[in-house]
């Protein structure tokens, strides 16, 4: 039997990680982390009302529960980062640093200084061996829930003491197991929006912490063609909320390119604008599962951001940073957002995006410092 602490977040996919692990005769022990305390945009206080259904699940399988306070680790390891990136321009994966940071450092930091043999999370994820014995990051079984994506800076110092007891589960098959339990989170709606603060009106939100910086929305031929509140709340690829009349032809706008210097958001007409494909990008903070990369030159797939299907890409590693050549033009690759690598159901590893290096990566000509 093994002592296993499990992070706890009100939901069900944690809810039934504690359930079988208690089947299975672990001892085991709930905790709830609160990393952001603040009121949501329905003004309700998302943490009490998730850590009011972990006590109840946790008094319904009889395991011993408490809350541990990580807003000071939070703001200073993740939401710091976070503003930083907008502030650049990029679009940042806040959820990638919160599960290195905070769920499989600070947490679990915690719970080995409490005498945890293991931590727990609801992750839809497996671990694997790999034949020299280190740790495998695998896929989920349910691939429209897999998360192996969002841990794939975790390391095998990490890993070697995760387990991840839904990962062999569907969504569908965890949400029967918690209704046949009796769990009171079986029927509860998935949580979206920033890892810990949860959802949000992006724009006011944001406002709170960054001045907007109001500018030009202009085309790749630098005709004006409307305003943009503020670089920062527009990301590559995007159509929603642009504001942009009188298009004439009646297609829709997307955005292109941010140019930094100008303050000017480049935008055009037509999804499929040959501007918006890439097949090459720099990435930078390269991190690999086993703690270095198969080669300094491999073939392997890749996601882009989160539920993509996977690309077939060609990976150079030079130190910390990587040259990603794709098979096939891809759409809208953004600097900031996490480019995860597999072989397979194995996860290797990854890096943020840094440089988009062809096609839109600056489009309106004699500019530079586009994103």
């Amino acid at each position: 039997m093994s002592r296993i602490v499990v992070g706890m977040s009100g939901g069900v996919d944690s809810s039934v990680a504690a359930l079988l692990l208690k089947e299975a005769g672990h001892e085991v022990i709930g905790v709830f982390m609160k990393n952001w305390d603040e009121k949501d945009a329905n003004g309700v206080c998302t943490a009490e009302t998730d850590y009011a259904d972990v006590r109840q699940v946790c008094d319904h399988l009889d395991i011993p529960y408490y809350t541990v306070n990580f807003e000071k680790e939070y703001y200073d390891r993740v939401f710091s980062y976070f503003l930083e990136e907008y502030r650049k321009g990029r679009t940042p994966n806040p959820d990638v640093l919160c599960n290195r940071e905070i769920k499989f450092r600070a947490f679990l930091d915690y719970a080995m200084d409490a005498g945890a043999d293991a931590v727990a999370t609801g992750h839809f994820c497996r671990l694997g061996k790999d034949v020299d014995g280190s740790v495998q990051l695998l896929r989920g079984v349910d691939p429209g829930k897999d998360q192996s994506y969002f841990l794939y800076m975790l390391g095998q110092a990490a890993l070697s003491r995760a387990v991840f007891p839904v990962g062999h589960m569907t969504k569908a098959e965890v949400r029967k197991r918690a209704e046949a339990a009796g769990l009171v989170t079986s029927g509860k709606k998935d949580s979206t929006g920033v890892c810990f603060i949860g959802e949000r009106r992006f724009k006011p939100f944001l406002k709170q912490f960054l001045p907007a910086s109001p500018g030009n929305m202009v085309t790749p031929e630098g005709r004006v063609v409307g305003r943009h509140e503020g670089l920062m709340y527009y990301t590559l690829g995007q159509r929603r909320g642009l504001g942009i009349g009188g298009a004439g032809n009646g297609e829709r706008w997307f955005v292109l390119a941010k140019d930094m210097a100008r303050n000017e958001l480049i935008v055009t007409q037509g999804g499929d604008h040959p501007l918006l494909y890439s097949r090459t990008c720099e990435g930078e903070g390269l991190t690999f599962i086993r703690g270095e990369a198969p080669a300094a030159e491999f073939d392997c797939t890749c996601k882009y951001r989160y539920r993509q299907p996977d690309q077939a890409v060609h990976v150079s590693v030079s130190g910390n940073r990587c040259l990603v050549r794709a098979v096939e033009s891809q759409r809208a690759v953004t600097p900031g957002q996490s480019m995860v690598f597999y072989q397979g159901e194995v996860c290797l590893g990854g890096a943020v995006t840094d440089k988009v290096l062809d096609a839109g990566a600056c489009p309106v000509p004699q500019r530079e410092g586009c994103l």
